[in-house]
């Protein structure tokens, strides 16, 4: 995550001291997940808007709880993590996006981060697998 410009983490966070260890490689947005029940966790917001380079992000951990219809709203990317398993699928010009996890394997599922590339008001979005 190194050289990173901006570091969002959708929800699931387990401790404030990896938000507080993300903060020194780059700013970051957190959302509180519902794992994230400690006393720390209190001050995190259940959803999170973020601009970067022109372009409009909508944070949640749930992707079923959206209560919005974010093309209508402006958003270009919904960022999830609920589920914890990494995708990525766009519909109505939005990117929806779920990096995955990169804590504790989940289940069977990968160990994964998510990178957006906005360039010219434009995102794309990668998948990187951080252990087999």
């Amino acid at each position: 995550m190194r050289g990173s410009e901006h570091i969002i983490h959708a929800g699931d966070v387990g401790g404030s001291e990896i938000l507080d260890e993300l903060a020194t490689i780059a700013p970051v947005t957190a959302i509180r997940g519902n794992v994230d029940k400690a006393a720390w966790a209190r001050r995190l917001l259940e959803t999170e808007v973020v601009e970067i380079g022109g372009v409009l992000i909508y944070v949640l951990h749930d992707l079923k709880q959206l209560d919005l219809k974010p093309d209508a709203a402006g958003f270009k990317v919904v960022i999830s993590g609920h589920s914890h398993v990494p995708k990525q699928e766009t519909h109505d010009g939005v990117l929806y996006f779920n990096p995955g996890s990169a804590g504790p394997r989940r289940f069977k599922l990968p160990v994964t981060v998510g990178r957006l590339i906005v360039e010219g008001g434009l995102v794309r979005g990668e998948i990187i697998s951080i252990c087999a």
